[in-house]
């Protein structure tokens, strides 16, 4: 347990002092390779124990690098400025926490990453409160909230890609899953801003945001396009590769016939990620590109490595127990749930939650299905609470909300305690 203490102080200092989360996570797996040393094993038998760690998140990394050029491609190709444009008609004072948490809730399910969507919708919505007067806490909440909803349950997101990848279950079946559970918190959230925003509505004008985006691209109702082929093909479960493949398809066509770009800045938008000619465009559009998701690639790359040597080790077997025993007396749900609220708080980012409490509590659970939704509703949605993790500070960051929003993520409190109710309840009418 010392070398655990030991990460876990080392992974902090490097949140505190502003360090890259990847440099901590490196040195946490220097440590627990020297660990795997001390304890007999040979440099061989640790390069298996990493290598079969890595294994497992493979197929995750292959898809992120595919949605890396996707999003840089919808930037280009005018996809997500006309829905942003779209979106933006909807915002008026008296509705605006309401509005804000759909609003991002639908971009999340469209782009699948709660940052991305901070750093568009959010920001924008963020930008029209403060003009309107509104709390920036309030909005920054309603924010953070719809952009994780999304990351939670879209086809295409990083993190319920990984947790399919983790209980071997499949990802449509998971996301029906997910829409049950959330059925009632996410009610009790919209009530909850939609009385919030009438109490503290302000007043203002929004932007004119298709002028300023109708300098860069052309806004055209094909741009559309690419987005419905995601969730057309989604609907029919047609695997995600091949989803997010046909929807790249689409908007290379777009950028082509509509957008009128040359092949080289299509192809440098695609691994770079797009620029907008127009400053105030390019505050709001910028970014996408394959490199994008390099750093979440080695992020879940590391945190894979953690996973081989945690389970060749034994290095989490007294912790599994300790679990073991709170399930038994509780229910495995509850027993999850306080374990992803010591990982959030220890690993500073949602990747390595979701892999820690995987590995400490899947044991507990007794189908697959059940350690994925059950993973979901706690690992996925805790970590952006937590604020020194890189889930919420880059977030709000993003947004150009203050950490304080954290206060006002209704959804994600919302989730994980109808949950644990629920199993609760569970559990009681078994006995």
């Amino acid at each position: 347990m010392l070398v655990l203490g030991i990460f876990c102080a080392e992974l902090l200092v490097c949140v505190l002092m502003g360090i890259s989360i990847v440099y901590a996570l490196l040195i946490g797996l220097v440590l627990f390779v020297v660990y795997g040393k001390r304890r007999g094993f040979t440099w061989r038998e640790l390069g298996g124990m990493i290598a079969s760690g890595v294994k497992t998140a493979r197929s995750v990394m292959t898809v992120l690098l595919m949605i890396g050029v996707l999003t840089g491609l919808w930037r280009a190709c005018g996809t997500l400025p006309l829905i942003i444009c779209y979106a933006v008609d909807l915002l008026r004072p008296e509705t605006l926490l309401l509005t804000a948490f759909l609003l991002n809730c639908g971009i999340s399910l469209l782009i699948g990453t709660s940052f991305g969507t901070a750093a568009t919708m959010g920001s924008i919505c963020m930008t029209v409160a403060l003009s309107m007067g509104m709390d920036p806490a309030m909005v920054g909440g309603a924010i953070l909230a719809g952009a994780y909803f999304g990351d939670r349950c879209s086809p295409v997101s990083t993190s319920a890609l990984l947790v399919s990848e983790l209980t071997k279950t499949d990802i449509y079946d998971n996301i029906r899953r997910m829409v049950r559970t959330a059925a009632v918190p996410f009610l009790l959230t919209c009530g909850i801003y939609g009385a919030l925003g009438l109490c503290f509505s302000g007043g203002g004008e929004t932007a004119d945001l298709r002028q300023i985006f109708g300098r860069t691209a052309v806004l055209h109702v094909s741009a559309l396009i690419p987005a419905l082929l995601v969730l057309a093909l989604a609907a029919l479960r047609v695997k995600v590769k091949k989803a997010i493949c046909a929807s790249i398809a689409a908007a290379l066509v777009l950028c082509v016939l509509l957008q009128r770009l040359p092949l080289w800045d299509i192809l440098r938008f695609a691994v770079f990620g797009y620029t907008a000619r127009d400053a105030e465009a390019a505050a709001l559009l910028d970014g996408g590109g394959m490199l994008s998701m390099l750093r979440v690639c080695v992020i879940i790359c590391v945190s894979s490595a953690y996973a081989g040597i945690f389970q060749k080790t034994g290095l989490l077997d007294r912790l599994q127990e300790q679990v073991r025993r709170l399930s038994r007396r509780a229910t495995p749900f509850a027993a999850m749930l306080c374990t992803a609220a010591l990982t959030s708080l220890i690993a500073c980012n949602q990747t390595l939650t979701i892999m820690l409490t995987h590995q400490v509590c899947g044991c507990t659970m007794d189908k697959p299905e059940d350690a994925a939704i059950g993973l979901e509703d706690t690992a996925v949605v805790m970590a952006p609470l937590v604020p020194w993790s890189i889930a919420s500070a880059a977030a709000l960051a993003a947004a150009g909300a203050p950490a304080r929003s954290i206060l006002f993520a209704c959804f994600l409190y919302l989730l994980p305690l109808w949950s644990l109710l629920r199993s609760l309840r569970a559990g009681k009418q078994r006995v």
